[in-house]
């Protein structure tokens, strides 16, 4: 029969004390820290409070995600990550991003198109720039398409090309989603006159009905013929779109812009938290991924601006460049800080719905961008 001390030592070793380490306090504080961003400073909550709690969650019990085969506890939350293995959240988010999206603006200034292509820039630089680190290709891909801003999207070529990065690049991408605010304007303000700034847009044209149902239809073809790859993003991003637009499925569309997309933004959050295991998040190849992402967001941002002053320069002033910025696919954040240094600049100044154009552009260009380097790369 045990000993009372045999007991208590066998006891504790059923404990997460026994084989504490000290590496998960430190990402107890991180997970704490993102939701400290949520809840004080109010940077994406919906995002931050599920990948904050599911990192504490996995770094007090890594056997969660564990197979439940092997006769660990957790089964439910190992089967949440099917989600991101099998591809299923990011086309049900670009689902619900597309009911929610008002493709208007860039029917009626198409030139913008234009705007969210060059805010694509970012992706390819650092994909340069993380070969020369010494990342394989694949893996550089994987960190380059950070830049487009699209938490989905990056989610979707990690999984297909550099799934051992999935924690470091979803973390990072997420981050630089909610820190939109504080990133891009000084970028802007460091690229852009304060004349630039305060240039005031024509109003655009009233868009059809027709047009944008016909817009749905006709984007999805030619961007799955272009990049097949990346054909399950776009269907769901223009079936949504299709379903808001027709105005013929309005219980379809609102499931789509409030049930299907916050709960799976839920369950992405909290998969997104579960991948930040302290074994593969604190690493030097994770801190040069959070470096590189950074670099990314801001290369995107500027190449926006700088063909905005292009355009700025060829209509003789009539483009705020500015609305360049909004190029990268943080819908609608990016076309509303835009906004907001705008108004600082001029109160009489509105370029919220022109910006918008190229907003919406940067998610089309995200997944385009996506779909070449998985093409080329896979």
């Amino acid at each position: 029969m045990p000993t009372f001390l045999e007991w208590v030592r066998g006891l504790w070793q059923t404990t997460g004390f026994d084989n504490l380490v000290w590496q998960q306090p430190v990402m107890w504080l991180l997970g704490g820290l993102l939701i400290y961003l949520a809840v004080r400073r109010g940077f994406e909550p919906l995002l931050l409070l599920p990948i904050g709690m599911g990192a504490i969650l996995v770094n007090a019990a890594p056997e969660l995600v564990a197979d439940p085969q092997g006769g660990m506890a957790g089964g439910l939350f190992h089967y949440f990550m099917y989600g991101i293995h099998l591809e299923i959240f990011p086309p049900l988010i670009f689902l619900g991003v597309g009911a929610l999206t008002d493709f208007g603006p860039l029917i009626a200034a198409p030139y913008t198109l234009f705007l969210g292509a060059a805010a694509q820039f970012g992706i390819f630089a650092t994909v340069v720039g993380a070969v020369l680190l010494g990342f394989t290709h694949q893996e550089a891909a994987s960190i380059g398409i950070i830049g487009g801003a699209d938490g989905p999207t990056t989610i979707f070529v990690t999984n297909k090309l550099a799934p051992h990065l999935m924690g470091s690049v979803m973390v990072a991408a997420y981050s630089y989603m909610s820190l939109v605010p504080v990133i891009q304007p000084p970028i802007i303000r460091l690229l852009t006159t304060r004349k630039e700034r305060s240039v005031r847009m024509a109003q655009l044209r009233p868009v059809s009905r027709r047009e944008r149902v016909l817009f749905a239809i006709v984007t999805m073809i030619l961007c799955v013929l272009v990049v097949p790859a990346a054909a399950s993003l776009f269907g769901m991003l223009m079936l949504g779109n299709l379903l808001r637009e027709s105005r013929v499925a309005d219980r379809l569309s609102s499931a789509a812009q409030n049930e299907i997309i916050n709960i799976v933004t839920l369950l992405l959050g909290l998969c997104v938290g579960m991948n930040m295991h302290y074994a593969q998040f604190l690493t030097w190849d994770c801190i040069k991924i959070l470096v590189l992402g950074a670099v990314a967001f801001s290369f995107a941002t500027a190449g926006g601006v700088m063909l905005g002053k292009l355009m700025y320069v060829l209509t003789g002033g009539k483009v705020n460049p500015m609305i360049g910025a909004a190029g990268v696919s943080a819908v609608p954040m990016a076309a509303r800080v835009v906004q907001l240094v705008a108004h600082e600049e001029d109160p009489e100044c509105f370029v919220l719905m022109h910006a918008m154009g190229p907003n919406v552009a940067g998610v089309i260009g995200s997944a385009v961008a996506a779909g070449v380097l998985i093409a080329i790369l896979k």
